[in-house]
């Protein structure tokens, strides 16, 4: 009877134990499916359109951008980076190559890291975007990118 009962509580607890672990897998992948809607359906789509409005749904309000064109340091507000992109020719417009492509996403509770790869006019930029989920929706609270040889 006692072999029984322990049996039993192991079984419970090591039920309880798988039942918390695939829960906070789930949520990972759960964010990590967000983050990548984020990225594709409004950043990738926003620099591809040239279109700000859709771009900035990407962003937090406070979002800084710091890397490197050409070996040359960059250093902007979200409001100098989006202005740039809205005076520009777009992408799609340029006639040129563009693509997208999310390297790695690695989150941890509420915050994040994406490494994207984005092939726009003549250039291949490294990015790394780091995002927070705030009010239950993750944004890109900074970015840093740099442009590598083709």
């Amino acid at each position: 009877m006692k072999m029984l009962l322990l049996t039993a509580i192991i079984l419970c607890n090591l039920q309880s134990i798988m039942a918390q672990k695939l829960t906070k897998m789930e949520t990972i992948q759960n964010d990590k499916t967000a983050i990548t809607k984020v990225i594709e359906d409004f950043y990738f789509k926003g620099l591809y359109n040239g279109n700000v409005d859709i771009l900035k749904q990407s962003f937090n309000h406070e979002t800084l951008v710091y890397g490197d064109v050409k070996g040359k340091p960059y250093a902007k507000t979200l409001e100098q980076y989006l202005d740039g992109v809205k005076n520009r020719q777009s992408p799609k417009d340029s006639g040129k190559p563009f693509k997208g492509e999310i390297i790695s996403i690695k989150n941890v509770n509420s915050i994040a890291i994406a490494e994207v790869k984005v092939v726009m006019y003549d250039f291949v930029y490294y990015d790394l975007l780091s995002f927070h989920r705030i009010d239950n929706k993750w944004l890109i609270v900074n970015k840093m990118l740099t442009d590598i040889n083709p």
